[in-house]
């Protein structure tokens, strides 16, 4: 590998966000690290991106062994640097609390949460040794206050938004900047896929596309921002809340009735 070329590793690359980030990043000349645990997704794509510009291998970010050797694989082909961690495996399972299984609730957090953590503390090695390097993690704006019927998702997202926070100024002596991505529902096959439909989900409708979160995902390794909440309207929520804290709770309520 040309040593000349940033590098990026992103999880959940087979689909969604993941995948159009890493065709986006390669577009912009990096070097793009590949894993999943779809294999053959991350497989097809790294032929689709080049051989010579990319690497791939199979991913459960919940077992550190697995994460340990994705790591390696990763260095292997970049000197030992990573430019970008860009955490985005993620899964969910709308519902009310007792309607979804306990075990598929623990997962969520396994994934969402623990994923995340595992990530960040296995890449802190090669994250040090790159110069401004970037930690980047898929929150959401479930984040802002908690949303029914996504109660464990909306959980697991409050919980990156605050290890962002924290490792954004505990980070900052070792040059690794950390930033989280807030949107509202994403159009991707996660979203499309959910048997029960949130209130909210049909209030606001699956309307940014994957291509839009990695135009943010390049944004963010670029600018030194803590959060980035994409689109006006939630910009606007987000502000709303932080001046009327009051008004939380009932605009939540509003948005979480599902029509009749």
């Amino acid at each position: 590998m040309n040593v000349q070329r940033k590098s990026i590793f992103i999880t959940g690359a087979a689909s969604g966000i993941g995948k159009e980030t890493a065709l986006l990043f390669a577009e912009k000349g990096w070097f793009v690290g590949l894993f999943d645990l779809n294999e053959d997704g991350v497989k097809q794509l790294s032929k689709q991106i080049g051989n010579d510009t990319s690497c791939y291998g199979k991913l459960d970010v919940s077992d550190e062994k697995s994460y340990e050797d994705a790591i390696e694989l990763f260095s292997n082909q970049t000197n030992g640097l990573m430019h970008a961690l860009f955490n985005c495996a993620g899964i969910m399972r709308m519902g009310s609390l007792d309607d979804v299984p306990l075990d598929q609730q623990i997962l969520t957090l396994r994934i969402n949460v623990e994923g995340v953590i595992i990530g960040i503390y296995k890449a802190l090695p090669l994250l040090k040794r790159t110069p401004n390097a970037t930690v980047i993690s898929m929150s959401s704006a479930s984040a802002m206050y908690g949303v029914p019927d996504l109660s464990v998702y909306s959980a697991s997202k409050f919980a990156v938004k605050g290890l962002t926070e924290a490792l954004n100024i505990e980070l900052e002596r070792h040059n690794i900047h950390v930033t989280d991505i807030m949107p509202l529902y994403v159009n991707t096959g996660m979203v499309s896929s959910q048997e029960h439909k949130a209130g909210t989900l049909e209030k606001f409708g699956a309307k940014l596309v994957p291509s839009q979160i990695a135009e943010v995902v390049w944004q963010s390794v670029q600018t030194k921002k803590v959060h980035w909440v994409p689109t006006l309207k939630l910009k606007t929520l987000k502000l709303l809340s932080r001046y009327f804290p009051f008004v939380e709770k009932p605009v939540m309520k509003f948005l979480s009735k599902k029509s009749s």
